[in-house]
C-alpha cells in the first residue's frame, strides 16, 4: 500500500500592505511567552519582575544576531547574510544568553537568580518558536514514507529531490525526477512536542530547594538531550564524526555543562525565597 505524505503549504497573513509569516508570528509570541513565564517566576519568589522586559529586548537582538551568524559563519552560508531566512537555534540561544547577561551585569542583578527563572522560560519559548519553522516549512527532517510524513512543496527550501540533494546531501535512487516532492519527518513538530514536555518538567521543578541556578542546569541537560536526539531525523549536511553533527556536538556540551551546574548548585544552603501565589 502506497503512503501519501501530508501536503503542507507556508502560513502567511496579509495585514494591509504587510505580510506576516508564520515564522515571524511564532517568534513574536515566543518572546512574549518567555517574558510572561520569567516574570511570573520572579514574582512568585518575591522578586521584582520589571527588569525582565529589558532582558527580553536584549534577547531579541542578541538571539537573532547569534542565530544568523551561526548560519552564515559556522555553516558557511555566506550568501544568506542579508536574507530573511537562515537562523539556527544554538546560535540564537548563545547570542541571546550573552546579550541578556550583559543587561544583568549592567543592572547588577544576581546572575544565578536570572538563570534559574530563564530555564522554564526558554523551554516555553522554544515550544512556541518551533511552530514557526513548521509554518514556513523550514528545518524539516530526512525523507520518510511513514503515515505522518509531510511534504513541503513550498518550503524553505522545498522538500524536492533537487533541493534536498543540493542543500543537505541526501542521496536518492538514480533516475528519480529532481522536481519530485518527497515526504519527510516533521521534525519541527517532534521538537514542539518535546519542548512542551521539557517545559512541563521544569515547571514541576520550579519550586526546588537547591541554590539559584540549579534549574538552568536542568534546562541545559534536557535541551541538549532533546536536540541531540532530534538531529538524527533532521535533513542536515554538517556532519562531523559519522552521523554526528555540529548541533549534536554543542548539545553534548550543553548536557555536560548542565549536569555540572546542577551538581555545583545542588544543596539546601541558600534556599530560594519563595512567595507562592494562590
Amino acid at each position: 500500500m502506497t503512503t501519501h505524505p501530508i501536503i503542507h503549504h507556508p502560513l502567511a497573513l496579509g495585514v494591509g500592505p504587510l505580510q506576516l509569516t508564520g515564522f515571524g508570528i511564532a517568534m513574536l509570541l515566543s518572546f512574549i511567552i518567555a517574558q510572561v513565564v520569567a516574570q511570573h517566576l520572579l514574582r512568585r519568589r518575591g522578586h521584582d519582575p520589571e527588569p525582565v522586559a529589558d532582558m527580553i529586548i536584549a534577547a531579541v537582538i542578541g538571539g537573532l544576531l547569534g542565530a544568523k551568524l551561526y548560519f552564515v559563519v559556522v555553516l558557511h552560508n555566506y550568501d544568506a547574510l542579508f536574507t530573511r531566512g537562515g537562523f539556527v537555534f544554538w546560535g540564537g540561544l548563545i547570542g541571546g544568553a550573552v546579550a541578556v547577561m550583559l543587561v544583568v551585569r549592567h543592572k547588577k542583578l544576581p546572575q544565578a537568580r536570572i538563570a534559574d527563572v530563564s530555564g522554564p522560560a526558554l523551554a516555553a519559548a522554544y515550544a512556541v518558536g518551533r511552530t514557526g519553522c513548521w509554518a514556513v516549512g523550514d528545518d524539516y527532517g530526512r525523507p520518510w514514507n511513514g503515515f505522518l510524513a509531510v511534504a513541503f512543496p513550498d518550503g524553505a527550501p522545498p522538500s524536492t529531490v533537487r533541493a534536498m540533494s543540493r542543500d543537505f546531501g541526501v542521496q536518492f535512487p538514480a533516475g528519480l525526477d529532481p522536481a519530485s516532492v518527497v515526504g519527510v519527518h516533521p521534525t519541527q513538530l517532534y521538537e514542539v512536542a518535546l519542548a512542551i514536555g521539557m517545559f512541563l518538567v521544569l515547571w514541576r521543578l520550579r519550586d526546588h530547594r537547591h541554590r539559584e541556578g540549579w534549574l538552568m542546569g536542568a534546562y541545559c541537560v534536557l535541551a541538549g538531550a532533546e536536540r541531540f536526539g532530534v538531529e538524527f531525523f533532521r535533513a542536515k549536511d554538517d556532519r562531523l564524526f559519522g552521523p554526528l553533527t555540529w548541533a549534536q556536538l554543542i548539545a553534548l556540551a550543553f548536557v555536560a555543562g548542565g549536569a555540572v551546574l546542577m551538581r555545583v548548585r545542588a544543596g539546601r544552603s541558600g534556599l530560594l525565597p519563595l512567595h507562592v501565589e494562590a
